[in-house]
């Protein structure tokens, strides 16, 4: 969110593609260890104040980063978006500083993403309730800021994690990614047009109700809305979060900050990447 930087278009050179892969393809096909639901949003603009727009989607670094590492420690990964289609990328994450200034490491992280089962032509929510949620070992929810859109105010979204929620298993949720925790209420878009509205905003039976967990800072929002050209987000997630009864806990801008409470484990911002796959992957081995 430092820097704007256009979606890499160049194609990557023949024997790191083959690689990446084959790698991903033949992990996704040995015995799996289990699912791991990944929840996307289906949107990629997001409405800010004065009718303004902005296009957004999902930070490469925060959905590949623990990808793969949940595929190298033998998990399948399914996909889902509350529309069943193909997510988008938001371009300001195409750069080498969220993959430690490696852009070596950030193709390979995109040609991974591009390799995934399902990456254009996710299942809808409502396929996955259908097929079952007992088949999931965990769920992980990205960032970027399209989460705003359409998971934090969605019913299916609050099923599914709900269900989650009372098995026990974990669920991750990176930067603005927590956000969606919210949809996890009985009237999670009454909720949201409270916030919207500026009003004084009351959940109603939130399950994560005093749990600890973090999302993106507010003054990480505020540097974010700063590159907005005088406009700003509708509402901002940290007033969310700790408005329906959080207990919110961060660290200064930009450093990794990963909060476990209970089978919850959230990240703060884009470079919690690793640590919260680290942290997800010990809750799913226990």
């Amino acid at each position: 969110m430092k820097s704007v930087i256009p979606l890499l278009t160049v194609a990557l050179s023949a024997t790191v593609g083959v690689e990446v892969s084959a790698q991903a393809n033949d992990q996704q096909k040995a015995v799996s260890k289990g699912e791991v639901l990944v929840l996307l949003s289906s949107e990629n603009v997001m409405q800010l104040s004065d009718g303004k727009t902005a296009p957004t989607g999902y930070y490469l670094n925060e959905f590949g980063v623990p990808a793969k590492a949940l595929i190298d420690a033998g998990y399948t990964l399914v996909l889902a978006s509350p529309k069943g289609n193909a997510p988008s990328v938001d371009v300001n994450s195409v750069t080498p500083q969220y993959f430690d200034g490696s852009e070596q490491k950030m193709m390979q992280i995109q040609e991974l993403v591009a390799s995934l089962e399902g990456i254009n032509d996710t299942l809808s929510l409502n396929e996955v309730i259908q097929n079952g949620l007992s088949q999931y070992e965990g769920v992980f929810i990205l960032g970027g800021h399209a989460p705003l859109i359409d998971l934090a105010n969605n019913k299916k979204v609050g099923e599914i994690l709900k269900h989650i929620h009372n098995e026990g298993k974990p669920t991750a949720a990176i930067c603005h990614g927590p956000i969606a925790l919210l949809s996890a209420q009985v009237n999670p878009q009454t909720y949201e047009m409270a916030l919207k509205n500026g009003g004084k905003a009351a959940p109603n039976q939130w399950i994560y109700d005093g749990y600890k967990m973090t999302i993106f800072s507010t003054p990480e929002e505020a540097y974010f809305e700063s590159t907005l050209n005088d406009a700003s987000l509708l509402y901002y997630p940290a007033d969310a979060m700790s408005g329906a009864g959080s207990n919110m806990q961060y660290k200064e801008m930009w450093p990794p900050n990963v909060v476990v409470d209970r089978e919850l484990i959230t990240g703060q911002n884009p470079f919690s990447d690793d640590l919260l796959a680290e942290k997800l992957l010990k809750l799913l081995n226990e």
